[in-house]
């Protein structure tokens, strides 16, 4: 594993909450997430991340957010098992519908 080093930078306050929110859904800790968003910008033109994946983030309204986190927790789910299940879901109906 290579060596890591600190980085620290002072940001606006409405950005830092934008990364955090961003991070949190993602389930990852901010060094992964700072790391990660790096790395995109210094592999430009790169189709896809590491393994095939790419990131999907959107905002939805607060009340939202707090009925998906009672779902998650009812359930035991995390917010990407969900939001995949639900894409996945989706998409079979979608092909289902066309035959």
């Amino acid at each position: 594993m290579e060596k890591k080093k600190n980085l620290c930078a002072m940001i606006p306050e409405s950005l830092h909450a934008r990364v955090r929110e961003e991070q949190t859904a993602m389930e990852i800790s901010l060094g992964e997430y700072v790391e990660k968003i790096i790395r995109e910008h210094f592999e430009k033109g790169e189709e896809t991340m590491a393994g095939g994946t790419r990131t999907l983030a959107l905002q939805i309204p607060e009340e939202l957010f707090m009925r998906i986190k009672a779902y998650l927790k009812k359930y035991g789910l995390t917010q990407k098992e969900f939001i995949i299940g639900l894409i996945e879901t989706a998409l079979v109906d979608a092909e289902d519908e066309e035959e």
